[in-house]
């Protein structure tokens, strides 16, 4: 088996919390007073145009939430969301190793809206540590497309035999393993650790 050259994450739920999951929009909801139900198929009906760079969060939200009067401005609700995202600290410590060691290439393989993916960029400065940012508003496409993955090793020219995705989800792991890529579903830092540590990907 090749060695890990390349390693591809998804940051919400394995670094970071999620930028914008069925949690933080509840959250949202019970902060600001909203209906759940009308919240919901609203969101649902805007998702992918959200997440693939069709549509702002200023377009979302006056869709989801301001399409009639409020009592709280759309700032408000952009303060909140963006509130949302916080470090997980032991896996983004382990991680902040890892890349420390410039041994592997690190690229951000993640479904986000563009102004939730910068708000998480800049305020955990991210491009200290990811070479690129292969995010679905980018590249137009959300996982678990076939298209994204394909996009990556197309976009990176690593053979996916020295690549390995980290995701929190399997469903979004399973197109990778199809394709050769290593996978691995994130549970804890010390699954991760030695998961990763089995391609070869260490931090010692």
């Amino acid at each position: 088996m090749a060695a890990a050259t390349t390693v591809f994450w998804d940051n919400g739920g394995v670094i970071l919390t999620n930028g914008w999951d069925r949690n933080g929009r509840r959250a949202v909801v019970d902060n600001f007073s909203l209906d759940w139900e009308d919240f919901a198929d609203r969101h649902e009906l805007m998702l992918n145009a959200f997440e693939t760079g069709h549509a702002t969060l200023d377009e979302y939200l006056q869709r989801v939430i301001f399409y009639r009067s409020r009592p709280f401005t759309p700032d408000d609700v952009k303060k909140f969301i963006f509130n949302l995202s916080q470090p997980l600290p032991e896996s983004f410590e382990y991680f902040k190793k890892l890349a420390a060691t410039k041994r592997y290439a690190m690229l951000a393989l993640n479904n986000e809206s563009r102004e939730i993916n910068e708000h998480r960029i800049r305020t955990f400065n991210l491009r200290k540590y990811f070479e690129a940012f292969l995010c679905s508003c980018y590249l137009g496409v959300r996982k678990p497309d076939e298209k994204i993955y394909r996009m990556a090793l197309s976009l990176t020219q690593c053979p996916p035999d020295e690549c390995v995705f980290v995701d929190d989800r399997g469903l979004n792991l399973e197109i990778p393993k199809e394709l050769g890529m290593h996978t691995i579903q994130f549970k804890n830092v010390a699954q991760m650790r030695e998961d990763l540590a089995r391609y070869g990907v260490t931090a010692d």
